[in-house]
């Protein structure tokens, strides 16, 4: 029998932690179709695994609307959202299964699907609560997926949890934690500071897209109480938060860290950059559906310390493969990295569990699994 004809859906082209794991999904399904609001590094990177892109003639720009906003917001854009819309029904007629990889390209691949009727997956890589998404956005999500929807695939029991709270029908709730690989360097970490141009002391890292929500403006205020400790921030303003990134900058002047504070931007690198620090942290103020640089930290042998909100607890078993720290914390999370710091040989236990933990739980051969048979169900059951 033939594999089911699947159309992926995403709305950016950039490469973020839910592209990520839709590099890693499609990596399955070598001939499928890639619909994309606009063009860019996630176009190309399609191409690169195999895949036929169809590129919207009316989603560019889309990204900058943010999804916190009141839905009038969109009330001007309301012409091209139709033209994608219409778009995306023509080419879903062409396909068994449609798989959106967020929130806008579901709420739009939803509404294609009144006049598709195909099988709809919505990969939710999100926590949906009112620290993520406006009122408006939540009820007309949850309604759509209780409506049109097949399956909501969400990456940790945190993230299922917020879907049924907000409403969200139970039954159709797939978890499938996300899948992370790395492969460690054989170098030491000393190696790995100099041949990547990284300091030589106390080095703690963060590995995030530039955000309010992720936190690095906490990781800035407890590193001004941490003076014999470097740091370097990792990622870029992504989608529409270059304002947040200019406050880090000048936050960054003003506590006197400019000697001791790296921005690197974004990196391809970043496995060997977090093998390199001795310290990962994970300093989200608002919940996390998932983590996936917990994950690779876990896999690189890092210690690492997190906060404690969404679904970091669950992967770092409750505290006994990382450190869990309140969320805005700045005092608790200098507190733990000191802690951290100041007992490294005392660590290898946690570092064992830690990436036994990760390699049992959180492999992409067992996500892609996951994926695959989902989309096998609901294939099988539209042609029966």
């Amino acid at each position: 029998m033939a594999p089911p004809r699947v159309m992926f859906v995403n709305h950016t082209s950039a490469i973020a932690g839910a592209e990520l794991i839709l590099l890693d999904v499609v990596r399955a399904w070598r001939g499928a179709t890639a619909f994309l609001f606009e063009d860019g590094p996630l176009e190309a990177a399609m191409r690169s695994k195999g895949l036929d892109v169809v590129l919207s003639r009316f989603g560019r720009g889309l990204t900058n609307l943010k999804r916190d906003a009141s839905l009038w917001r969109a009330a001007p854009l309301a012409g091209r959202l139709a033209g994608i819309t219409a778009e995306i029904a023509g080419a879903a007629r062409r396909h068994d299964v449609i798989y959106a990889n967020s929130q806008k390209a579901f709420v739009l691949a939803a509404i294609a699907n009144a006049a598709a009727r195909r099988p709809l997956v919505w990969h939710l890589h999100d926590i949906i609560d009112g620290s993520h998404f406006g009122a408006g956005q939540r009820r007309l999500q949850v309604a759509l997926a209780n409506r049109f929807a097949a399956r909501v695939v969400v990456p940790s029991e945190a993230a299922a949890s917020a879907f049924a709270a907000a409403g969200g029908r139970a039954d159709l709730v797939e978890v499938v934690p996300n899948g992370v690989d790395i492969v460690r360097d054989p170098r030491s970490r000393e190696d790995l500071r100099r041949d990547l141009g990284l300091p030589a002391g106390p080095l703690v890292g963060v590995f995030s897209r530039l955000a309010q929500w992720k936190g690095q403006h906490v990781v800035l205020d407890a590193l001004a109480t941490l003076p014999e400790v470097r740091g370097i921030i990792v990622g870029d303003a992504l989608f529409g938060e270059q304002d947040y990134a200019a406050t880090l900058r000048a936050q960054t002047e003003k506590l006197g860290l400019a000697g001791r504070v790296q921005f690197l931007g974004h990196r391809a690198d970043v496995p060997l950059l977090m093998q390199a620090v001795d310290v990962m942290i994970h300093p989200s103020v608002a919940p996390e559906p998932f983590g996936r640089t917990l994950v690779e930290a876990m896999l690189a042998g890092v210690p690492v310390v997190a906060t404690d909100a969404g679904a970091a607890a669950d992967i770092l078993d409750g505290g006994a493969a990382g450190t869990l720290v309140p969320p805005g914390d700045a005092a608790a999370l200098a507190g733990a990295v000191a802690r951290v710091l100041a007992r490294p040989d005392d660590l290898a236990a946690q570092l064992d569990r830690a990436t036994a933990r990760a390699q049992d739980r959180y492999g992409v051969a067992a996500m892609q699994d996951a994926v695959a048979a989902v989309i096998a169900r609901l294939a099988a059951g539209a042609h029966a």
